[in-house]
């Protein structure tokens, strides 16, 4: 029996695993090889980067550090991940879509959660172009407006702050806007003003510098005013 030498010590790679694999899926998973492309594939997204992530059968079929843990027969391990992929999309645990390759259709897989479902429902709709031997889904999806992510990350919409969203969605461009927002998310700083002061920041300063550096309590605050700004957090 191959045995195991432990973990190395030091700071390690980790990726997140849902809580619900181990009290919903694990529990009905009663083949080997299923469950071993199943965890192989949580890793695998993990490497993608993207808003959409899905693995790609043919690079899957590619490792063989993963065929030679399934069986010495290349061949034989091939089958068998194939069936188990087969196996996963039956169990609904993977989502499967075939698009156009470079030289032969591609057959892509998803993980089934919100996300996956969003980007089969945009495949099927036509929504995606070829992105490539490496990349063959480049998803076309309609962006979230300033309102949808203002209330997504930040709080629910009043009609003084919608105001100011649409002075907002005027003078700056909607990249800067979505990226401004994602840094006060990082930042544990879900206020607007704190969202203006990085906007300001950039285009009064360069985006490149302002992203660089991180806007001090003054940038918000120089967007404060009246009775009550003293109760204003940061």
């Amino acid at each position: 029996m191959d045995t195991f030498n432990g973990f190395v010590p030091g700071k390690m790679q980790t990726i997140t695993i849902p809580a619900q694999f181990f009290s919903d899926l694990l529990p009905i998973i009663s083949d080997l090889v299923e469950l071993k492309v199943t965890l192989y594939c949580f890793w695998a997204l993990h490497q993608r980067e993207g808003e959409f992530r899905y693995v790609i059968r043919r690079e899957v079929l590619q490792d063989q550090l993963l065929l030679s843990g399934i069986d010495p027969d290349t061949t034989l391990a091939a089958e068998k991940v194939t069936n188990a992929l087969q196996q996963a999309t039956i169990r609904g645990t993977l989502l499967h879509a075939q698009v156009e390759g470079a030289n032969e259709p591609e057959d892509l897989y998803f993980m089934n959660t919100a996300r996956g479902r969003n980007a089969l429902k945009a495949i099927e709709a036509g929504h995606f172009q070829f992105g490539g031997q490496d990349c063959p889904v480049a998803l076309v999806v309609e962006r979230p407006n300033i309102y949808t992510l203002y209330e997504e990350n930040i709080g629910p919409l009043t009609p003084m702050i919608g105001e100011q969203l649409r002075d907002a969605e005027q003078e700056f461009p909607a990249e800067w806007i979505k990226e401004a927002i994602q840094i006060a998310v990082e930042r544990n700083t879900r206020n607007w003003r704190y969202v203006m002061g990085i906007l300001k920041r950039w285009q009064s300063e360069g985006k490149d510098r302002g992203l660089i550096q991180q806007p001090i309590q003054a940038d918000g605050k120089r967007f404060i005013s009246g009775e009550r700004s003293h109760i204003i957090k940061y």
